[in-house]
């Protein structure tokens, strides 16, 4: 369990004074780093945070993020990322779902407010997707406690030495789901709400050394994490690898395409983990060149690399994108590394194996069909506020879940692809209403819930658009009930949704 902290000291050991973090125009070596992280795990050790509690890492990409989870990592805690732009009512389900037994958040105007049972204020049906809004409690159900209100106050609430971070800590213990992990990492469900996926040190171990070794990564390796830390793609080709082998990471919280190309070009970066539309707006600034270094690594991954943006990116840098597939629940799945078919996601890493079936489970063979995974990698358990066998609509002929494992070990991802002559994947779809949006997990019904529960509207629906240099948006058909304009259900959206979710575009008709 406290797997991460021992990657530390031995990186600290062999490493010394060399870089392990770097930000903006300071660094931390890895002797430092172990420094800070000993003195934090005292910290949260004295507020009363022991083995097997979970805690809450409201952070972007920071230092801190990195000395809090090495702390926590020591103390034998689970650390729980959460994004801090999460949405009030997506926040309510999140802490439902996992029991933290702290919570470190920044300045934030709503975290006075949040309660000991993880609740800030009842959640109103209205803002609930339509396949939740008839049921917006649930009854308790492997250990996960429903979403009710409580007037319960935080037992602990202080500010981190020498930070402005602050520290709520509750009077909840640890849930028992049969698995000790070192990490909750959170997605989203097929209807779009929070989904836990509980990360072990066998499946984190497995996840490392196929990614290591898929990439060629060593202690040299420079690692520029420009995607969010809180989220397994991240985690995953950013965090863990440095730690493992002690290379360099730089991280960079300002996703701005100017920041990112001068970092770069100075630092002569080897791994880039990357969206397409992050490479999109890389390739339209006006001061590129051809990049240096000893065969960069860019990789492409949430989203569908559009062939016109990785031929713009290869034009002004001279780096091949690398298309990749990865998932919260499998880790890195696949790999396009010659760079030559961006529009595929590649042939699967060594240790992972992949199939295609058709709706009824049987071999789909040259056509579409759905994407099964299996390997070492897999997450054993993933926890959310409802339970997955209500959907029906998420099963078909008897199989298990979108999200869920069979009994032979493979894991439904809820994707569509088909398989090459080459054996390449090339992924075309989803089986639900669920879309990614910067690498990000959007139900489209969740977002159409959200609009109907607006009083002036009558009917929605969303779609997601995408645009090759300007990536995928939401964006939004909606029947009037009363007159209102297009601000006023942006507002009511960015209210009850996460940012990405929010649509970028109101387009008013008189039927849908």
């Amino acid at each position: 369990m406290t797997l991460l902290y021992d990657w530390l000291k031995k990186a600290a050991k062999a490493q010394g004074n060399n870089k392990a973090v770097v930000y903006r125009d300071n660094y931390l070596s890895w002797r430092g780093l172990l420094h800070r992280v000993d003195r934090r795990a005292q910290e949260f050790k004295s507020m009363g945070i022991k083995e097997g509690a979970w805690v809450g890492l409201m952070l972007g990409n920071v230092p801190d993020f990195v000395i809090l989870a090495l702390a926590l990592s020591k103390l034998d805690a689970a650390i729980v990322p959460i994004d801090p732009t999460t949405g009030g009512r997506e926040l309510e389900l999140i802490l439902a779902a996992a029991p933290l037994r702290a919570l470190v958040t920044r300045p934030r105007g709503s975290e006075g407010s949040i309660s000991a049972n993880g609740t800030s204020a009842p959640v109103p049906p209205s803002t609930l997707p339509r396949s939740r809004v008839q049921r917006p409690t649930q009854p308790p159900r492997d250990g996960v406690p429903a979403i009710t209100p409580s007037a319960d106050a935080a037992e602990v609430r202080r500010r981190l030495q020498g930070t402005l971070l602050t520290c709520s800590v509750y009077k909840r213990s640890p849930p028992d789901h049969g698995v000790d992990p070192i990490a909750v990492l959170f997605t989203a469900d097929s209807l779009g709400d929070p989904k836990g996926v509980l990360r072990t040190d066998k499946n984190t171990i497995s996840g490392v050394d196929h990614t290591i070794a898929a990439l060629g990564m060593t202690d040299k390796t420079k690692i520029l994490i420009a995607v969010p830390l809180f989220h397994a793609y991240g985690w995953d080709l950013g965090f863990l690898p440095t730690l493992k082998l002690g290379s360099t990471m730089f991280l960079e919280e300002e996703i701005s395409a100017r920041r990112i190309g001068k970092l770069v070009r100075e630092h002569e970066v080897d791994i880039l983990p990357g969206t397409p539309t992050m490479y999109a707006e890389l390739a339209k600034l006006p001061t590129t060149k051809k990049l240096d270094g000893n065969n960069p690594k860019y990789l492409a991954a949430g989203s569908r690399l559009d062939q016109t943006v990785a031929d713009s990116f290869f034009a002004e840098y001279g780096v091949k994108l690398l298309s990749c597939y990865h998932s919260t629940e499998a880790a890195t799945v696949c790999l396009e590394d010659s760079g030559k078919y961006p529009t595929t996601v590649g042939k699967p890493i060594d240790g992972v194996e992949i199939k295609i079936t058709a709706a009824d489970g049987k071999p789909a063979g040259a056509k579409e069909g759905l994407i099964w995974v299996k390997s070492k990698t897999l997450s054993p358990k993933s926890i959310g506020p409802f339970d997955g066998e209500a959907v029906p609509a998420a099963r078909a002929s008897g199989m298990v879940a979108i999200g869920s494992i069979d009994k032979g070990g493979w894991l439904r991802t809820g994707d569509l692809g088909k398989v090459d002559k080459n054996g390449r994947l090339q992924l075309t779809g989803r089986e639900d209403d669920v879309v990614k949006v910067d690498g990000k997990r959007v139900a489209l019904g969740e977002v159409e819930g959200c609009l109907e529960a607006f009083p002036k509207i009558k009917a929605a629906q969303a779609t997601v658009i995408t645009d090759p240099m300007a990536g995928a948006m939401v964006v939004a058909r909606v029947v009037m009930k009363t007159k209102c304009g297009a601000e006023e259900i942006i507002d009511h959206c960015a209210r009850n949704l996460a940012p990405y979710k929010v649509p970028r575009r109101i387009e008013f008709c008189d039927t849908i």
